[in-house]
């Protein structure tokens, strides 16, 4: 049942702004490297959370003057939106609303589950228009405190009328500011403060000033909420870029025991797993987290979540040589039977699963083969993005097959998508990642046909490219890197030295990355630098599941170990 909203009035959510951009601008400055440089704040204590079944969910610190009945309602949401677990979030705050009319934090709460700061996607009108009543429902409520008022206004900040939603996240992270530097014994607020920063951390900023701020900011909150989820949360999140991700191990490590049972923290372990090429721990989390979404939603739909962790598994197989059971993963993934929830990342592991094991594997045929906008039943025309995962796929396949005329096909097709993707309005530029699969088509079709040098210029652009931006948390990587597609041609050309430095910044940007490592072998040796080439053939049998796979690379570093 939707509580019904109240007549709408006049507001101004941006008077107190300028203070709090202030306040950010020293809570920013000079970030501290880790939580261990000094004492940050004495946070609140906090209150152990579980399901009504008994597992866990963590602790989290709120003192509600709503009535005692919705108590439990808060803090199980509340841990929940931390886990970013948004659509059970969103029931129990609507649980304690209704049996709680006058709680501002519950009301607050609903509003808030419909912004996902770090997700692929934005709030739909509808959504717009919901959590502004809800937070009109809060400003009238009862049972209210000075911190849910301080938290109704920096939602509210996200909320105004006619911006864009990198100007939404921006009077966000400022209005959120202000309230940690209100209430510094906070560690909620302290909390969506670091969320807030980094969901404003621009990808091409490669001293991670934000990272560092927002991860510095939750690993005090962890220091003395050793158990809080969000805590967990934003510190992998904060340090999901490769020279951060050794910080976020630990965090990594305990976040699927403070919420063992919930299918988005059992997931987000593997982002620092993946980072760090830690592929059995990856693969573990990840098959933990599907089986933790298997149920179906409210709404009767395939959680996002399952094929979220589906993506992430698929990757850590094929990373390993574990091509059947990768196999398996599409298998089940075939075997769903919609609907499906309605989101991109939904959409992002339909297309890249099947892009994934053809590419991987070299599988030029059945990439230029891939369908497009499989399953059918998703709103294919809301993620232009995505589609462009399978026009890319079938482009580069279609190109090393030498089927001219689809690969000319799909590069028309990806500037469209491109164009597409730019308009979108989130605040992470999909467009220029739709840029880089273009040109490294155009630079394959180049290099096929015969203008070597060509290709070469292209390929090296889309590198480039590539390596001024940042992944989205939506993918474990790239579903075929532009860095080690360049070594790939370079390799071809017998530039082996060139080859061998470009497999090994790919190698920086994903470590134990199979293709990378054998690309990096092969060229090591056509140099003669047979130390080098050693080391990477026993990194390939170190990491591989049954160092008797088929795969090329294990079957060659085979021969080097017995040779």
């Amino acid at each position: 049942m939707r509580i019904p909203s109240l007549r709408a009035r006049r507001w101004n959510s941006f008077w107190w702004i300028p203070i709090a951009m202030v306040l950010l601008v020293g809570a920013c400055a000079s970030p501290p490297e880790s939580s261990d440089q000094g004492a940050g704040p004495s946070y609140l204590a906090g209150t152990e959370v579980t399901t009504t079944d008994g597992k866990s969910l963590g602790t989290v610190a709120i003192d509600s003057p709503c009535n005692e009945s919705v108590h439990r309602d808060l803090r199980v949401a509340l841990a929940l939106l931390h886990n970013m677990t948004y659509s059970q979030a969103e029931a129990h705050f609507t649980a304690a609303a209704e049996a709680d009319p006058q709680c501002a934090f519950a009301h607050w709460g609903v509003a808030m589950t419909f912004v996902h700061p770090l997700w692929p996607d934005v709030v739909p009108t509808e959504r717009l228009v919901e959590g502004r009543e809800h937070l009109e429902m809060a400003r009238a409520a009862e049972h209210r405190s000075a911190a849910d008022d301080a938290y109704i206004e920096a939602l509210a900040a996200y909320y105004g009328d006619g911006v864009a939603e990198p100007d939404r996240l921006e009077a966000f992270r400022a209005a959120w500011a202000g309230v940690s530097a209100q209430f510094p014994q906070d560690p909620e607020a302290a909390l969506f403060h670091a969320l807030s920063i980094l969901a404003t951390a621009s990808p091409s900023d490669k001293t991670y000033e934000n990272q560092r701020a927002g991860g510095a900011i939750a690993e005090g909150v962890l220091a003395s909420l050793p158990n809080h989820p969000g805590a967990h949360h934003y510190v992998i999140h904060a340090y999901d870029v490769p020279p951060l991700a050794e910080r976020a191990l630990p965090a990594a490590r305990r976040y699927g025991e403070v919420s063992p049972e919930n299918s988005h923290a059992l997931h987000m372990t593997s982002h620092i797993f993946t980072r760090l090429g830690l592929w059995p721990e990856s693969i573990e989390f990840n098959r933990r987290a599907e089986q933790a979404a298997r149920e179906r939603l409210t709404s009767g739909a395939i959680s996002m979540h399952r094929l979220h962790a589906y993506d992430y598994l698929a990757y850590a197989y094929l990373q390993r040589a574990e091509d059947e059971a990768a196999r398996r993963v599409l298998a089940e993934m075939e075997a769903l039977e919609p609907p499906f929830q309605s989101h991109a990342g939904t959409a992002y592991s339909f297309a890249a699963v099947p892009a994934r094991l053809a590419l991987e594997r070299h599988d030029w045929a059945t990439a230029a083969a891939i369908p497009a906008r499989w399953p059918a039943e998703l709103p294919w025309d809301r993620f232009p993005h995505l589609e462009a995962i399978v026009t890319f796929a079938r482009g580069i396949g279609a190109a090393r097959t030498g089927d001219v005329s689809t690969a000319e096909a799909t590069i028309a097709e990806l500037g469209a998508l491109e164009t597409a993707a730019a308009a979108l309005p989130g605040a992470y530029d999909w467009g220029i990642q739709v840029a880089i699969q273009r040109t490294a088509v155009e630079a394959w079709l180049t290099y096929e046909r015969g203008d070597r040098e060509g290709g070469l210029e292209r390929m090296a652009r889309a590198a480039e490219m590539e390596a001024t931006t940042e992944k989205n948390p939506v993918t474990p990587g790239e579903v075929l890197p532009a860095r080690e597609l360049y070594g790939d041609m370079l390799l071809a050309e017998g530039r082996h030295e060139e080859a061998l430095a470009e497999y090994e910044g790919a190698l920086m940007r994903s470590p134990n990355r199979l293709n990378s490592l054998y690309g990096a072998a092969r060229a090591a040796e056509g140099a003669g630098k047979t130390e080098a080439s050693t080391g990477y053939y026993r990194q390939i049998r170190e990491i591989a599941a049954t160092p008797t796979g088929t795969h090329p690379a294990l079957e060659r570093a085979r021969e080097v170990a017995t040779g």
